[in-house]
């Protein structure tokens, strides 16, 4: 502890009593690199490199300090001098690196191939902007960019440039590193890269910027707006960007190492997380080729180097280019990908085909037939890909599909997130679980220990005290710490149905009106960014601002509900959302979920998930059994089945279902077009009652019903603290390390 507190003064210049909160979070910064460039870099015969168009890393500081077993000591160091760590922990800036699941499954992953000593690193882009801040403005969304790079940060210049050829011009890549230090062991890294000739003063009202000004715009925001042509461009810059400077970076790895590029397979495996990195195989192929190969030997070692790990049952989600586009941005590429596409067609015909009738390159396909794996993220989302989505592909490659169900880590979503949970476990159970996170199931000893039920009860208590604050200090809104927190974070889409929860809020304001007030309050917690061009997501964030002001408002009806959409959803306000939960709301409409990790989250920190039988929930369902989970609406089959029939019919339930009617006409009904804006309300109104892609209003009754009876059985507190013991025993399945060493067991052999 002397030594921790020595060096920190070191780097400080003086006491840490004298030092101010920014000072002393630039020496932690500052001693934490040092620390971690004292550890293993992790390599080996065989390296993985995992690229992603997201890592959504969450602030760094405290999950090193975990990371490198100096948490607690450096948190009494601070303390004994007046600082309050999670107080400094504040003044960082979250890395703009990510959005959603995809981005925050990277950073997990990453975290725990380092913690099994695995020699993997990371390759993305060094975003300036992010996706965007979110601001909400007379009850909308508007956005904004969200800089977090300072001249002190986690990023260290590396000096390795590498030069990448457009069909218009050529840019200098330059790449920096990003320690990933693993639990209790070495060190991997996240290289991402950026160019010379970024400008971020381009970017002048919100995030409007010219698209077509490359050399200046490539590297400032993850997924810029694709509404038009310039901004699919922009998009496929930044793909190949990606891609180039990962793949010049592995072959100087190689060249470093001494390897003859020929083996680079026995050297080398390369995840392709989602098909934003998909021009990788083609890439690659290009570069062996300049150094010499054939192109038939270049596509077998290629061919043998890469995986690809499937995230999506959206058919809009697999990304497919038109042929025109990449000859303008990449045109070297080009012969190489119809080549693939040749050989393709006269192997297996067009149906499997990499170009499809309408000239456009479908990535996923190149990524099937060119790799040596596919995988799904969930059971059900591996077994609808085998069954449906890519069956055509699993009939040509059974051996190349398998299921790799995500996880998350604990470390950070549990240990540093809510503290007081992890050692009230750690005081049952010994510290083991970190490790090995199967050892969670030891909980299950305690379920009627009434002792320890009551402590769980606390450390809830505690979390929803310490939210109510901040979303206090923060928005200056009121919640009610004593009710039940029901809460739906995560990306808005309609698929993953927010506008059904908002009916139920819609269901339950005129309950209460009606003078049906619950027995324990409810408190309806939303958090979520849409996509800039995506006006329906608005619509719904419209919706749901409108509600809040409404409800939160009405005096009949606030003492018993509450609601609020919470601003700039990231994985910060994560870690202060997901301990408090009660109720975790997974209502996506059956088979269009892959997996979720939020649902693991919030069962690891003892919420009681309500769901429909979708990605992970199935599995969870399995683990925890009926009873400890709530599960409501049409399965998987039925609603493929209605897809492929075209069966369902909204304005069929909207005109035949009086209640229903009554829910939705309220969207548009006077109390809310008092508040809002008639265009926004109009528009989703009508969209459900017409379109309602995916099945809101085929669930919703159910939805309810089970909802309310979730809520009724909150009201037991004894009762409900053994289901969220036994959510927390079962959630060990979750673990990152057990995903990692699935993948590496069936795909990475490292």
């Amino acid at each position: 502890m002397a030594d921790i507190k020595y060096l920190l003064e070191q780097k400080l210049g003086k006491d840490i009593d004298k030092s101010s909160q920014e000072e002393v979070f630039l020496g932690l910064l500052k001693l934490t690199k040092d620390m971690e460039k004292d550890r293993t870099r992790l390599d080996g015969n065989k390296k993985l490199y995992y690229i992603s168009a997201e890592f959504l890393l969450g602030k760094l500081l405290s999950n090193n300090l975990i990371n490198l077993g100096v948490y607690d000591e450096v948190e009494a160091i601070l303390k004994e001098a007046g600082h309050s760590l999670k107080e400094i922990e504040e003044l960082e800036n979250e890395p703009s690196l990510g959005n959603g699941g995809l981005g925050r499954l990277a950073a997990c992953y990453l975290d725990s191939i380092a913690t099994l000593g695995l020699p993997g690193d990371g390759v993305g882009i060094n975003y300036h902007f992010g996706l965007f801040k979110q601001v909400f403005k007379n009850r909308k969304q508007y956005e904004e960019k969200n800089p977090w790079i300072t001249s002190v940060s986690w990023l260290n210049p590396t000096g390795d440039e590498f030069d990448i050829e457009f069909g218009k011009l050529t840019v200098k890549s330059i790449l920096y590193d990003l320690d990933v230090v693993g639990y209790d062991n070495g060190v991997d890294k996240l290289h991402l890269f950026d160019i010379k000739t970024v400008d971020e003063s381009i970017v002048k009202d919100g995030i409007n910027f010219d698209k077509k000004d490359i050399a200046k715009n490539l590297t400032l925001f993850l997924y810029p707006d694709d509404s038009d042509k310039d901004g699919q461009l922009l998009r496929i810059y930044q793909q190949y960007f990606m891609v180039s400077s990962g793949a010049q970076l592995i072959l100087q790895e190689m060249d470093n190492k001494g390897f003859d590029i020929r083996t680079l397979s026995d050297h080398v495996v390369i995840q392709i997380n989602d098909t934003h990195p998909s021009m990788v195989i083609p890439e690659l192929i290009r570069l062996l080729m300049k150094r010499g190969i054939s192109i038939d030997e270049a596509i077998e070692i290629v061919s043998k180097t890469c995986a690809y790990t499937n995230h999506t049952i959206l058919a809009e989600a697999l990304e497919k280019w038109p042929i025109s586009y990449l000859e303008e941005v990449v045109p070297q590429l080009l012969p190489i990908i119809e080549e693939l596409n040749t050989r393709v067609v006269k192997m297996y015909g067009e149906k499997t085909a990499i170009i499809d009738k309408d000239k456009k390159v479908r990535m996923a396909n190149m990524d099937i037939h060119y790799g040596i794996s596919v995988n799904g993220v969930a059971a059900l989302h591996t077994e609808i890909l085998e069954k449906s989505e890519l069956k055509d592909f699993y009939d040509i490659y059974p051996e190349k599909f398998n299921n790799k169900t995500n996880g998350i880590t604990f470390r950070r979503w549990l240990m540093h997130c809510n503290t007081p949970l992890a050692n009230i476990i750690s005081s049952k159970i010994g510290d083991g679980w970190k490790k090995d996170a199967d050892e969670l199931k030891k909980l299950n000893n305690f379920i009627d220990d009434e002792e320890f039920l009551k402590d769980i009860l606390h450390t809830k208590k505690r979390a929803k005290h310490e939210l109510v604050d901040y979303v206090a200090n923060t928005w200056n809104i009121n919640l009610m710490p004593n009710s039940i927190f029901d809460i739906q974070i995560k990306r808005l889409h309609e698929y993953k149905r927010q506008q059904m929860n908002a009916l139920y809020a819609i269901y339950k304001y005129l309950d209460i009106k009606a003078g049906n007030r619950p027995k324990t309050p409810i408190t309806m917690i939303f958090a979520a960014k849409a996509a800039p061009a995506y006006v329906l997501a608005k619509d719904i964030i419209h919706l749901l601002l409108c509600l809040q002001e409404l409800i939160n408002k009405d005096e009949d009806v606030n003492p018993y509900l509450n609601l609020v959409i919470l601003e700039n959803y990231n994985v910060t306000l994560a870690s202060k959302l997901v301990p408090a939960c009660d109720v975790s709301e997974q209502i996506s409409l059956a088979s269009k979920e892959a997996s979720g990790t939020g649902n693991m989250k919030f069962m690891l920190n003892g919420a009681v998930t309500l769901g429909t039988m979708d990605g992970a929930n199935v599995e969870i369902a399995g683990l925890v059994g009926e009873g400890n989970i709530y599960i409501f609406g049409k399965d998987s089959e039925t609603v493929i089945n209605l897809y492929a029939n075209n069966a369902y019919n909204p304005k069929e339930l909207y005109d035949e279902d009086p209640d229903i009617r009554k829910w939705v006409d309220f969207i548009t009904g006077e109390e809310l077009l008092a508040i809002g804006d008639k265009v926004n309300l109009t528009r989703l109104h009508d969209n459900m009652v017409n379109n309602d892609y995916f099945m809101a209003l085929l669930d919703v009754k159910d939805y309810i019903k089970v909802k309310e009876q979730a809520f009724e059985d909150g009201c037991d507190r004894m009762s409900w603290a053994k289901k969220m013991v036994k959510n927390i025993a079962e959630a060990g399945y979750f673990s990152a390390d057990r995903a990692i060493t699935e993948y590496n067991r069936d795909i990475w052999k490292l």
